[in-house]
């Protein structure tokens, strides 16, 4: 099964249920999906079976030609990294995508398996990680003349960092990788980074130091390590170049991160995936047993699988030794055996499928004895069994196993071994409990439903205990049979129901609906999924799914019988999601400009553009930060949110586009993202007014405040990046002078250019401050703005 080899790393613990999946056929209509997949949807109500999966997931608009090529083999995978969801929380969900190839097991036909993981966390990490690595580059520069205080934050880094020569003979290696690998930094320095890098030759096929320009960095290149303790790891690298001292050389910086036990996630959650299709998939326990212990040792990588089970009253042998059972006294025998290579085990396997273990004996009798889990890092130390030291004479070395158990009751034990010697995993251990907890329930519900077959009055038992509402209704709409779920549910008793037909219980809206559908069930078509609604005897509207069948006595239609689920709940729960859905459009209006919005939904993808006659104004509440100190941080953020709040009024009022808050700082442009002739006017008319308002604000409070306000007229770059917390942000020169005129202002003066001058002199009264020094431009003639001239005579 191809997604067993899927290179990919899943970041949350498998009992979190971060994982889903759906699987689409060539025409991209959804044929199969997990219960949760729909939260990673961008419209949930769209993902279900049948439905075309692009409206779930537009972001799979535009790839079609991929994905067919994945189906078809002509490419591995596919896959789609960062991908966010954004609701009324306080951060968005991030979601990976990966695509493969698959072939369904009974039609033999060709689809898609997309699995949808929950990256929230990792994509928090990877951003830290690339900070950390910024933070580096930056302090690159001063590391001759502060190594103590370059010491200290290499220390502090929690991830392992390594400086080699462009020969890869290590300068540096911070604590965190001597920790990671288990050596001493003496150990580590003038060595060659080969010495734990088992795949070290891929390094250095990929990272060439000449071919790196320096600022540049490579990331997530997957190394399989040796620890000083021979210890496997893997560890996901990022490398980047750094020039030395000596012109034209340059040295290499690894910054590493331990993703060992993310791998081992990924196979818990892929043999958890695996195993419970074979569940949902298999109609028998006989078909179910083979497919489940491939399924197990494919997704883990292990080599053979048996199930062993509880047998009585037979001679076996264990190993060499004959043994007689007592009567009644019961033992496990190897029920079924799946191997990857069975042409070199062919003799262990033919000696296992005789041989028997009492309670106790042996690692399946050991299980067996004690209802837990057990873990054999090297068979060759388990000395008790003849069996195990066969199974090493062949390769095999490591071994565990898990109880099949139901209610408490022990259905079989399942074993695997391995050609490498493994260390205990209990989180593997635990989950294969979970799983064997499924299997053994599957294993009950077969059994339980060959037993019910062969009694009807069976059958009526199991239908009165169950939570699923059941009905058989004859030919002429009355009532044959309903279960105790169906009576509870719609509130009428055994006597009430016998007056009844079904017509009197479905609601008048799917009245029409119902009566087709029975018509079509009772000409014999093969409905899979129908859908109703019924009428309670208090009046209450409930929803139910679920299928319908007819049963024929020759040739003719005499009852239809139906198991139905009570879906109320869920609609509501969707519909409630869908409003949330619309609070988050509205809120995400409420961040950005709607122009920009748009075409970030439309894009997913960096949005920049430039242009090249705007006015910016930066505003900066003079003495605010003196107020903190005396006042408390609640009645502080109060304040500050009434004067903002009346000057997002008035950036509204003028039709001016606010960018952000930084602290007691307030930036506003006018010009974009809709161009516009009278920017620079719009900017000043807001200027004026907020003078005003923040001169209202101080008679109002009693406390003296005043504003330092710059602005500058010219052409920016204007646009949306990052991928979390995202705003509208300007760049260039003309925000960096507009910045500068807000510094280098006055308290209770508007500081202009003279480019903004030039464009507001007509209409409005200044006077010139004359040539300041700018920080980084030099000398400038600037002026303030002082009111608007008066045309009235």
């Amino acid at each position: 099964m191809k997604y067993l080899v899927i290179d990919k790393i899943f970041n949350k613990p498998s009992e979190n249920r971060h994982v889903e999946y759906l699987a689409m056929d060539r025409e991209f209509k959804i044929i199969d999906i997990s219960e949760g997949v729909q939260r990673f949807a961008d419209s949930p109500q769209e993902v279900a079976i049948a439905k075309d999966v692009r409206e779930g997931f537009p972001e799979l608009i535009g790839v079609e030609d991929i994905l067919i090529a994945v189906i078809e083999g002509q490419q591995d995978s596919f896959e789609y990294k960062g991908i966010a969801r954004f609701s009324n929380r306080t951060s968005p969900l991030y979601i990976d995508l990966y695509a493969i190839g698959d072939e369904d097991e009974k039609s033999l036909q060709k689809r898609l398996l997309i699995f949808f993981e929950d990256v929230t966390q990792k994509m928090v990490l990877e951003q830290n990680l690339v900070q950390t690595v910024n933070e580096l580059h930056l302090l690159s520069s001063a590391l001759t003349a502060s190594k103590n205080y370059i010491d200290k934050i290499l220390k502090g880094m929690a991830d392992a960092l390594f400086v080699t020569n462009s020969s890869g003979i290590i300068k540096t290696a911070n604590k965190a990788a001597q920790d990671l690998f288990e050596y001493s930094e003496s150990e580590l320095i003038n060595q060659e980074i080969s010495k734990f890098i088992i795949e070290h030759n891929i390094i250095w096929q990929t990272i060439q130091p000449h071919l790196l320009p320096p600022g540049e960095f490579l990331q997530d290149l997957k190394i399989v390590c040796q620890t000083k303790t021979e210890k496997k790891i893997v560890v996901s690298f990022s490398c980047s170049t750094v020039e030395t001292e000596i012109e034209g050389v340059k040295d290499l910086i690894y910054i590493g991160r331990d993703i060992t036990e993310r791998q081992r996630i990924e196979k818990r959650q892929l043999t958890q995936y695996a195993t419970t299709r074979v569940l949902s998939d298999s109609g028998t326990v006989e078909q179910a047993l083979p497919k489940f212990l491939r399924a197990v040792c494919e997704s883990l990588g292990w080599t053979v699988g048996e199930f062993w089970m509880p047998e009585e009253d037979k001679k076996r042998r264990v190993g060499e030794a004959e043994f007689a059972h007592q009567s009644g006294v019961p033992y496990l025998q190897c029920a079924e055996i799946w191997s990857g290579s069975s042409s070199d085990i062919s003799k262990l396997i033919n000696i296992t499928k005789q041989t028997t273990f009492a309670p106790g004996v042996g690692l399946p009798g050991r299980i067996w004895a004690t209802l837990s889990p057990q873990w054999i890092a090297d068979i060759v130390d388990d000395a008790d069994c003849p069996l195990n030291q066969l199974a090493s004479q062949t390769g095999l070395q490591a071994a565990f196993g898990f109880p099949i158990k139901s209610d408490w009751e022990v259905l079989g034990v399942m074993v695997f071994f391995n050609r490498e010697k493994e260390e205990v995993d209990e989180d593997l251990l635990q989950t294969m409990v979970a799983i064997g907890s499924q299997l053994g329930q599957f294993i009950k519900r077969k059994r339980a439903e060959t037993a019910l077959a062969e009694s009807e009055e069976r059958y009526r038992d199991l239908f009165e205990n169950a939570s699923d509402l059941i009905q058989s209704v004859a030919a002429d709409g009355n009532f044959i049979y309903v279960n105790r779920a169906w009576q509870e549910t719609l509130g009428y008793t055994e006597a009430e129901i016998a007056n009844l037909t079904i017509f009197d219980l479905i609601h008048p809206d799917a009245l029409t609906h119902c009566q087709t559908l029975l018509q079509r069930v009772m000409s014999g078509e093969k409905v899979e999924q129908v859908k109703a609604e019924f009428l309670t005897k208090a009046g209450k509207k409930i929803s139910v799914e679920g299928s319908i069948n007819c049963k024929f006595v020759d040739g003719i239609p005499v009852a239809t019988r139906a198991i139905f689920r009570d879906i109320t709940q869920r609609l509501q729960a969707e519909a409630e999601l869908r409003y949330q859905q619309e609070q988050t459009e509205r809120l995400l209006l409420n961040i950005l400009p709607q122009p920009i919005a748009e075409r970030l939904k439309q894009e997913q993808s960096t949005i920049a553009e430039n242009f090249g006659d705007v006015t910016v104004m930066f505003a900066d509440i003079v003495g605010f930060t003196e107020l903190s100190s005396l006042i408390s941080p609640t009645e502080l953020v109060e304040m500050l949110n009434i004067i903002f709040s009346k000057f997002d009024q008035l950036a509204e009022k003028h039709n001016l586009e606010k960018i952000k808050t930084i602290g007691d700082a307030y930036m506003v442009v006018g010009g974009l993202p809709v161009p516009r002739s009278d920017h620079a006017i719009a900017i000043a008319e807001m200027a004026l007014d907020m003078q005003a308002a923040l001169i209202q604000f101080s008679a109002s409070t009693g406390k003296p405040f005043r504003m330092r306000i710059g602005i500058n007229t010219g052409s920016v770059v204007a646009g949306v990046i990052g991928t979390k917390k995202f705003i509208y942000d300007l760049w260039g020169d003309t925000v960096n002078i507009a910045s500068r005129m807000e510094s280098h202002s006055l308290p209770g003066q508007i500081q202009v250019t003279e480019a903004t001058y030039s464009a507001l002199r007509d209409r409005y009264l200044f006077e010139q401050r004359g040539e300041i020094l700018v920080k980084g431009k030099g000398n400038m003639t600037t002026y303030f703005l002082v009111g608007r001239k008066d045309f009235s005579g």
